[in-house]
């Protein structure tokens, strides 16, 4: 954060003293930044996993209502304890998940001061399986990873963010003046990583970004992946704002045939300019979430939550807040810092 240096013939004596009106409003536009910035660079040294001993948060079970579309969309928010409007970040979840998955960033999120909306998705949410004998799970997962689901996914993201706003607007409601919807980011974990990759400026064969809502300002893509159609280049070579990928060396669905070739095709696909990515040593496709996968074969890594949660939460602040310690944290050797040997991390 930097300070204006103006006014410099105020009296050393009193160099805090407001002396006009103006100096007074300057002062109290200072202490309201401080206040809404617990984690900027006023702290000293930039630590995107500290958070307050007094920072609660809570968490309220909302239905977003697609009148247009017929479709109810259960959303579940955390929301941080301060009253401040706080950057928004939504977070779409993978295959037969739900909301309630990949808690461990909702909860961090909202203790770091943002309000955190985590969409589930009916047709390819954990109804798909849950009512099924275990064999039949999934073949019943494979059907729902299909073009109706998917379109549903996408246009699920801008009803949301069309509530968001009206809540944000009704007095009475949880939400009400809590949001800074000009801060939006997004984010999801594999069948929501294609959710978040159309949302947020992927282009289609057709070299066309049909999907694309420009009130997302930043985006999060945990367990990327290339199109089946087309080339990697003509669908990510014109993503226009800043996106970080994180994956791991065995980052293998238990459904679908994306390879480690084409989640790690997306990176070398970007342009350059704010594009980062993280590869977790080990990591298999259940590291970004809090429950193994079928097929898991090894032990989670702790530490992979660790960085998972760090390198997020600086790519917020630094993107949605724009903190100035965090941009130089990100690409300094901030990452280094909560990342294992044998992980690998880039950035362009």
């Amino acid at each position: 954060m930097y300070l204006s240096s103006r006014n410099k013939s105020r009296s050393p004596k009193y160099p805090c003293k407001p002396t006009t009106s103006n100096d007074l409003i300057r002062v109290l536009s200072i202490i309201i930044v401080l206040f809404a910035l617990p984690f900027s660079a006023k702290a000293g040294k930039y630590n995107p996993l500290s958070v307050s001993p007094q920072e609660t948060i809570k968490t309220h079970d909302l239905v977003v209502k697609d009148t247009s579309r017929q479709r109810d969309i259960p959303v579940l928010v955390y929301i941080p304890a301060h009253n401040a409007p706080s950057p928004v970040v939504l977070f779409s979840h993978g295959l037969g998940g739900s909301r309630r998955g990949s808690s461990f960033l909702g909860k961090h999120w909202a203790a770091r001061g943002y309000v955190a909306v985590f969409v589930q998705h009916p047709g390819s949410d954990e109804s798909v399986w849950k009512n099924k004998p275990p064999f039949r799970r999934q073949a019943a997962m494979r059907k729902a990873a299909n073009v109706r689901n998917t379109l549903l996914r996408f246009y699920d993201i801008p009803a949301v963010l069309d509530q968001l706003e009206r809540w944000d607007k009704a007095d009475g409601h949880v939400l009400f003046g809590r949001m800074d919807l000009n801060r939006i980011g997004m984010s999801g974990h594999s069948y929501g990583a294609v959710t978040t990759q159309a949302v947020s400026g992927q282009q289609t064969k057709r070299s066309k970004t049909t999907f694309t809502d420009t009130r997302i300002k930043a985006a999060i893509i945990f367990s990327p992946s290339s199109p089946r159609k087309g080339n990697p280049k003509q669908a990510f070579g014109k993503v226009k704002i800043p996106w970080m990928l994180m994956t791991g060396t065995k980052d293998l669905a238990p459904v679908g045939k994306v390879d480690m070739t084409s989640r790690l095709a997306v990176f070398s696909a970007l342009p350059p300019g704010d594009k980062y990515e993280i590869v977790l040593y080990n990591a298999q496709h259940s590291a970004f979430t809090e429950r193994p996968l079928p097929g898991d074969k090894e032990r989670r890594n702790p530490n992979h939550h660790r960085v998972i949660s760090a390198l997020s939460t600086a790519f917020w602040d630094a993107y949605l807040r724009n903190d100035i310690s965090a941009r130089q944290w990100l690409n300094g050797h901030g990452p280094q810092t909560v990342m294992e040997p044998k992980d690998r991390w880039q950035k362009k």
